[in-house]
């Protein structure tokens, strides 16, 4: 583990006023998304709209990495250069997504866990030849009368800690992702209460594993009411409530801290973290990592228009801008 290469992507990936852009969508994911908007599930019309993403202009102005899936690392533009290479000459660092989805915990009724790390290290090192810098690894928790269940958190724990550990024994940052799911009707206190006993599970697990926490990233949601709640939760209950609960219960030495936005509207992603900012100053770099929050509007004009590839890059670098202005507090 070299702490000095793992500082260093850190830095780059948290450089404000920039964030992350997840493009790892499985093949899966990716097909379901263009079948609704009418797009043919062929490796070709993946391959072109994620060059669409890798190769829209000025775009590095405010995103410092994209995240990849095993298809899309492989995948080259039209002219033959890799995606990789693309992203790096823009100065753009390579992630990667590397757990192999979820599965049923055996005792624990309708509980996950995240697979994966059998053959993790050879895919790491294969990864990092091919430019990766950086990974993600992704565990989910539902809030139900019943979940998540303290045996579902260490589960998870372990998993992300035994990935980082391994991450960071390649030179690669671990993104290491809890995401408490936004299906329910729990109100923005229970949110909080899981959020807070999970990343108090979780640090733990990666303190006892030797996890460098200055070389790893945080990619959380944020605290707020399940999208069924009768109480629904205004931007400044969720930027109070998510950065006292980050403020308690995460290191302040961590490398950094971003944000999915799963489940939540663009719009919503885009405010919350610009309210975040003007709530003063913060003990970690936060920023973003979104997907579907940046992708949205650039896909849903690509799929009515194919030809006008300009017109849906200009989409996704607007969203994007947005959200770099959000990370310092300047979107209005």
């Amino acid at each position: 583990m070299n702490q000095n290469i793992l500082k260093e992507t850190v830095s780059r990936l948290v450089a404000s006023p920039k964030g992350i852009l997840a493009i790892d969508e499985s093949i899966n994911t990716c097909n379901k998304r263009f079948e609704k908007l009418g797009i043919p599930q062929t490796d070709e019309k993946r391959q072109e709209y994620r060059e669409l993403l890798v190769t829209a202009p000025m775009i590095e102005n405010y995103v410092s990495g994209y995240i990849t899936f095993d298809e899309t690392i492989r995948q080259s533009t039209k002219d033959g250069r890799k995606f990789s290479d693309v992203l790096k000459g823009k100065g753009v660092d390579v992630g990667i997504k590397v757990d192999t989805g979820l599965k049923e915990i055996e005792g624990c009724e309708g509980e996950k866990f995240t697979d994966g790390l059998e053959g993790l290290d050879a895919r790491l090192k294969e990864y990092r030849e091919m430019g990766a810098t950086f990974a993600k690894w992704r565990a989910v928790y539902n809030i139900t009368d019943k979940t998540p269940s303290e045996a579902c958190m260490q589960v998870n724990a372990k998993s992300l800690a035994r990935y980082a550990l391994l991450c960071q024994e390649n030179d690669i940052v671990p993104i290491v992702e809890p995401e408490v799911l936004y299906e329910g009707s729990h109100s923005i206190e229970e949110c909080y209460e899981v959020t807070a006993k999970n990343f108090k599970i979780l640090f733990a697990e990666l303190s006892q594993t030797g996890v460098y926490v200055e070389g790893i990233i945080l990619k959380t949601s944020m605290v707020l009411a399940g999208k069924d709640a009768v109480e629904k939760s205004t931007t400044e209950q969720v930027a109070e409530m998510t950065l006292r609960c980050l403020k308690e219960n995460v290191p302040s030495n961590i490398g950094g801290i971003v944000f999915l936005s799963g489940g939540i509207s663009d719009k919503e992603a885009t405010l919350n973290l610009n309210q975040m900012h003007k709530m003063g100053t913060l003990p970690w770099p936060l920023s973003f990592s979104y997907g579907r929050a940046i992708q949205n509007e650039a896909l849903k004009a690509w799929a009515s228009n194919p030809a006008d590839l300009s017109s849906a890059q200009a989409l996704l670098v607007k969203a994007a801008e947005a959200n770099s202005l959000a990370s310092v507090g300047k979107y209005e």
